[in-house]
């Protein structure tokens, strides 16, 4: 997909498909467009049509933005997004709008346009592309257009990376797979990276351990590194993602229904995959370091126990009482792994609990941490691209609902909060820097007629790091 400008008025007969966006009648000086605009009903933001020209019939829409908040804007991009993906090329109308507001319209539609023609099909015969390769913005304001152009371009590759890693089907997305394509994407765009393999987890990392190795896949902690800022030695921004390529729940099994979706397990790990390497295509000017801890969980003669007690990185005992507790136990390890990088902030991302789907559903990621500074600006990052979350809290009592009898910590906690406990899980190995957790078990993905990776929480976490001063 190319997005480019045009510092041009659009006129509708030189475009194979003409889009005006406007927030009211008197901003469209086309009359198909304002025969459009009047056609709307209550409620409506967008209608299309077609019109004669020499070449045939011309296609002309028009999308309309009640207000200017970004959340209208997505609603009618998504839209136009459905119609724009039928066509090769799109000429967009975005004159009416200022350099403030002409750039976040602009973004926001070709994030639409970007996702919408996103296909994934690699394993069909007959592979079936969107149209749509070309997306024009005429405005009068195109360096800051171009500008947003430019990040709205990072983010849909950072989102479609995501989306394909999730997608994958787990034969093929293992935990080699995962930890050698974040390598090779992220050394393509010029940053660094290493796999650390088996051999140390086994004998540094108890708690990870004693996750993978009921799998015949071997484990690896990736960690990307690239030092945008001025300063390569100011503290850097850590992502931690869970990578967990397939979940059976170990000994502790899950029922069969819809377990082929534990596939989606490790779209914590993708997500921060994705987000790096956007950042990395910006070259924002930061210091960031990616963190990925990734293996499966499968039952096997090898498997860890409920009842099995191990030993974390950081020296605390963990009483495995469910099996399918597992991603704390490997993000645990990963979270005092990234405290050697003496840390800005660490953010951990995961599918990590079904509880976190009880309490917001699948539209709303949950954030806890232990410096509200840090969770206000992943909320304000949050609101800004619309891509929602909702702070949980972290109060010291739900500590009490973490005891054990034979060792520091059991890895689930007594009924009732259970996102939360698992967080507070997390909190005993973040002690020593700012840290957020983002559960997005309800948001990673979709299931039914949509089934698929939905590549959030990329929107979130891009739009933090470019904010970052």
């Amino acid at each position: 997909m190319e997005f480019s400008t045009k510092a041009e008025k659009l006129q509708p007969n030189q475009a194979d498909a003409a889009l005006f966006i406007c927030t009211e009648e008197a901003q469209l000086n086309n009359d198909t467009a304002i025969a459009l605009f009047r056609s709307l009903e209550e409620g409506q933001f967008f209608a299309e049509t077609k019109t004669p020209s020499a070449d045939g019939l011309q296609a002309v829409a028009v999308a309309y933005l009640k207000d200017l908040e970004r959340a209208t804007f997505d609603k009618a991009a998504a839209e136009a997004a459905k119609w724009a993906q039928n066509h090769v090329e799109v000429s967009v109308d975005i004159m009416p709008f200022c350099e403030i507001n002409a750039p976040r319209v602009s973004e926001a539609f070709a994030v639409a346009f970007g996702n919408a023609a996103y296909r994934f099909d690699r394993y069909k015969k007959e592979a079936k592309p969107a149209k749509l390769i070309h997306t024009i913005f005429h405005t009068g304001h195109t360096a800051e257009v171009g500008a947003a152009l430019k990040f709205a371009d990072a983010q849909v590759f950072g989102q479609s990376l995501c989306r394909d890693l999730g997608n994958a089907a787990p034969n093929e997305c293992t935990p080699e797979f995962l930890a050698t394509t974040a390598k090779s994407k992220a050394e393509r765009l010029g940053a660094d990276a290493k796999i650390i393999d088996k051999d140390y987890i086994k004998s540094n990392m108890g708690s990870f351990w004693a996750v993978a190795k009921g799998s015949v896949q071997d484990p690896y902690l990736v960690e990307l590194s690239y030092f945008g800022a001025a300063d390569k030695e100011a503290a850097p921004i850590v992502l931690v993602g869970k990578g967990i390529t397939f979940d059976t729940g170990g000994i502790s099994l899950k029922p069969g229904l819809n377990m082929d979706e534990m596939k989606f397990d490790m779209c914590g790990a993708a997500a921060v995959i994705g987000t790096f390497c956007a950042a990395v295509k910006l070259q924002l000017q930061i210091n960031l370091i990616a963190v990925v801890p990734t293996c499966e969980n499968m039952p096997s003669g090898m498997a860890t126990k409920p009842g099995d007690i191990v030993t974390s990185m950081k020296g605390l005992s963990i009483e495995v009482l469910n099996t399918d507790a597992e991603g704390r136990l490997i993000l645990c390890d990963a979270l005092t792994y990234a405290e050697q990088f003496k840390p800005k902030a660490v953010i951990d991302v995961a599918t990590l609990t079904g509880a976190c789907i009880i309490a917001l559903g699948h539209d709303v990621s949950g954030v806890m941490g232990n410096n509200q500074e840090l969770v206000d600006n992943l909320l304000a990052s949050s609101k800004e691209i619309n891509d929602k979350a909702w702070q949980l809290p972290l109060f010291d009592t739900y500590k009490e609902q973490l005891k054990s009898n034979f060792a520091d910590l059991p890895n689930i906690g007594t009924p009732g909060a259970g996102t939360i406990t698992a967080a507070t899980f997390l909190s005993h190995f973040t002690e020593d820097y700012p840290w957020a957790h983002l559960d997005i078990a309800g948001t990673a993905w979709k299931s039914g007629n949509e089934k698929g990776a939905t590549g959030r929480p990329v929107p979130l976490l891009l739009n933090y790091l470019r904010n970052i001063k």
